[in-house]
């Protein structure tokens, strides 16, 4: 895609209306993304049914604005309360909540703000230009290397959030893939674990597992605490400093390359975008001890790397009709019900559509910007209220929330049970990111592992000799290695003995 052609799709939207769209429908997916329970594939089906009437263009501005600030609105939650208003802000919880707690609410959003333009500006880049490339990579993926890509992501997952003892990340990443194996499978639609219950037949649905899990334990937390307990902060710089940006501009082209490549893999989707980026940029680091207790470069890392995400998770969207992520996938269904046949035909049959999808993506990184920097000091105030008065408030929306998905109340029974787990994991000094990940993770790694061996008669040779699985198992071993002891009783081995020496 050309320059010139970028240019001339991003001056016809600068339409009034165009432009209002991209506004409303940023601001209302920031909106849908902050509050626990709505999630960015919630924002981009609802507004599919309820804009099926409006012009294509238009629609295509709408969905894409709500994706892109329902990724962004996360951060907000995940920063004031600790409680990531959709899973790609899991990762930001880490180092955003530490630096409320700081008095630097304010900063940090604005920096999280800052790293999600940068990060949806590199996305959209590389949609521009390496659309076909890392579509082939995507491509190449089969169901082997899905299989060996979820194992890698949770023990990644695991061995991030679990510093002083990675085995307890690692266990709730297990207990995670095993919770997911709830219900019918999606080969055969057998039932499993289901004990005859009919509302456990389909499976356990993952909004009131993730509300659970961060915002009924938070809770129930905050329930233990005295009546007085409240959170001070203020707002003192609101745009972060060039120096806090340029400074770790490494991490920031690290985060976005991985959040592209993640993105592009169909059906990793953000929230591994965010592990994964957050997790090398702790290991690239010069200060790597400052890591959850609020650093600056963790949560660049994390916020680049999941709005990175959208335009590689777009890439298998228009080249190849596969989506990236859930919200894409959504955004592909709302695609061929305007009329529109993503896949390798697209450049041919309708050559400008890329460039159009790449200035709408440029006029909602605008948007999300300019918004999420105006709506900093009225959203800090949340901090200034007593969290015993805000927590019921948040309660209900978690209750709403999980309702909503299926209209069923044993969505909200699941939820309050997976808050008490989620508080006793909390207590027990038991991560709770892995647990959700795994259980994000669970359906693709058993439907990709039972589809590569019935393709291969029960063989299992595959997983360690394709040449990306090979590398992802490398990887794996590598993290595994790295946290255990065996690399200090080496290291002992070949440390001379003080006493011999003399």
């Amino acid at each position: 895609m050309s320059i010139s052609a970028f240019i001339t799709e991003f001056l016809k939207l600068m339409t009034p209306q165009t432009v209002f769209n991209a506004f409303w429908a940023t601001g209302f997916g920031i909106i849908v993304g902050m509050l626990p329970g709505l999630t960015a594939t919630m924002g981009v089906a609802l507004l599919t049914g309820l804009t099926f009437r409006f012009a294509t263009d238009q629609v295509i501005v709408i969905l894409i604005s709500v994706y892109v600030g329902a990724i962004y609105g996360g951060s907000r939650s995940a920063i004031l309360l600790n409680i990531p208003g959709t899973p790609a802000n899991a990762a930001t919880c880490l180092d955003g909540n530490p630096l409320a707690w700081a008095g630097k609410a304010g900063y940090a959003m604005g920096l999280a703000t800052v790293s999600s333009a940068i990060g949806t500006f590199f996305g959209l880049i590389c949609l521009a230009i390496f659309s076909p490339m890392l579509g082939d990579i995507a491509l190449s993926f089969k169901s082997w290397e899905f299989f060996v890509l979820a194992i890698f992501g949770i023990v990644i997952c695991g061995n991030l959030t679990a510093p002083k003892d990675p085995l307890k990340g690692w266990i709730a990443g297990i207990l995670g893939l095993l919770l997911s194996q709830i219900g019918q499978e999606s080969i055969q639609a057998y039932a499993r674990f289901s004990f005859g219950s009919i509302d456990m037949t389909g499976g356990l649905s993952l909004i009131p597992v993730l509300v659970g899990v961060y915002g009924v334990s938070e809770i129930i937390g905050v329930m233990k605490l005295p009546v007085d307990y409240t959170v001070r902060t203020k707002v003192a710089r609101i745009v972060p400093e060039l120096k806090d940006i340029f400074r770790y501009w490494k991490t920031i082209i690290r985060s976005g390359v991985i959040g592209v490549i993640v993105g592009a893999i169909p059906g990793v989707g953000e929230d591994t975008a965010a592990w994964i980026s957050y997790d090398f940029a702790k290991r690239g680091s010069k200060h790597p001890e400052e890591f959850g207790k609020g650093s600056y470069e963790g949560l660049i890392a994390s916020e680049t790397g999941n709005n990175a995400c959208i335009g590689g998770a777009i890439i298998p969207v228009l080249t190849l009709a596969i989506p990236g992520s859930a919200p894409a996938a959504v955004l592909l269904a709302a695609m061929w019900l305007h009329g529109i046949r993503p896949g390798p035909l697209l450049p041919i049959e309708q050559p400008q559509f890329i460039a159009t999808v790449t200035a709408i993506f440029f006029l909602a990184t605008i948007s999300m910007t300019l918004l999420g920097l105006s709506f900093v000091r009225p959203l800090v105030k949340v901090l200034q209220v007593p969290r015993n008065i805000l927590m019921p408030i948040i309660f209900t929306l978690c209750a709403v929330g999980s309702y909503a998905i299926n209209g069923r109340l044993f969505d909200v029974k699941l939820m309050l049970l997976f808050g008490v787990i989620g508080y006793f994991m909390r207590s027990n000094d038991f991560p709770a990111a892995p647990l959700v990940l795994g259980f994000i993770l669970g359906p693709m790694a058993d439907e990709n592992l039972r589809r590569a061996l019935i393709l291969k008669s029960g063989s299992i040779l595959p997983f360690f000799t394709r040449p990306i699985c090979m590398v992802l198992w490398g990887m794996t071993l590598l993290v595994i290695i790295s946290r255990s002891p065996l690399p200090g009783l080496v290291k002992g081995l070949f440390k001379k003995n003080p006493a011999k020496a003399a």
